[in-house]
């Protein structure tokens, strides 16, 4: 269900989000490339009646942050979702972030280490890992490929590749529906964008990092376990999910994620 009643007019978009507001620790959720907010819904309804304030939003271009008149870029993407927290007049919120969601976050804490107390990433890549000749290559092949499927065939495809149960495919094909193929195209390359190796950097807040066992998407699979060993913390593996395991296994990831509230001391 689409519902975001709030607008934040911000360079040429009409940003628009949902807050439950309360004194509960903030929480801001980012989709991924090609979804929107309603990927969260089990997520939202969980932490918020557990009294946590929680924030969704549309990335521009996304949902119903429609139209932009600008071009969607990791840099306009990062603005966007600063400007968003300092909108609300959030005080250190945790940001969680799904696929570009994650890969958003996990910039925004490395430029604003301050500006966030926690970080939780699910079925993102590792944004300072450092990349191997194969992983070069096969980031340098994706954008031309993708740009070689006809436009209505790429929800489906993409659908399918994110998505196990057949409820999170839907939703996956309605959001992926909703974009033009420029514009996916376009949220894809600043995923990329956000890619910049670093292999001494640790991430200055505390880390949740969660994915599907069945996430195929990119070097997640491979990535994410390097990752949880550099910074010392132990990855959540969440059975019978995707890439978009929030949406394939929300129970386990609910789960999971208030385990992180509370190891972390982020209770209301």
């Amino acid at each position: 269900m689409l519902n975001l009643p709030s607008v934040l007019p911000f360079h040429g978009c009409d940003l628009r989000y949902a807050d439950s507001g309360g004194d509960g620790v903030p929480l801001v959720f980012t989709h991924g490339a090609g979804a929107d907010h309603v990927m969260f819904q089990a997520q939202r309804e969980h932490l918020r009646a557990r009294g946590h304030r929680v924030v969704v939003w549309d990335l521009r271009g996304h949902g119903l942050s429609r139209p932009s008149a600008v071009p969607f870029t990791a840099g306009q993407a990062l603005a966007d979702l600063r400007a968003l927290i300092e909108h609300l007049a959030l005080d250190r919120p945790v940001l969680v972030g799904q696929s570009l969601g994650g890969n958003l976050g996990q910039a925004l804490v490395r430029r604003h280490p301050g500006l966030a107390r926690a970080l939780v990433v699910i079925g993102a890549t590792w944004n300072t890992a450092p990349l191997s000749r194969w992983d070069r290559l096969l980031l340098r092949s994706a954008a031309p490929l993708l740009a070689a499927i006809p436009a209505r065939a790429l929800p489906p495809l993409m659908a399918a590749a994110s998505a196990v149960t057949p409820e999170a495919r839907d939703d996956a094909r309605r959001a992926f529906g909703g974009l033009s193929k420029k514009e996916f195209l376009q949220a894809w390359r600043a995923t990329v964008a956000l890619l910049a190796p670093e292999p001494g950097y640790r991430t200055p807040v505390p880390l949740c990092l969660i994915r599907g066992e069945r996430d195929r998407t990119g070097n997640i699979a491979s990535a994410m376990p390097r990752w949880a060993a550099a910074e010392g913390v132990e990855e959540v593996v969440v059975p019978d999910a995707g890439h978009i395991a929030n949406q394939d296994n929300p129970e386990a990831v609910n789960e999971a994620i208030e385990t992180f509230l509370a190891a972390i001391g982020a209770r209301r």
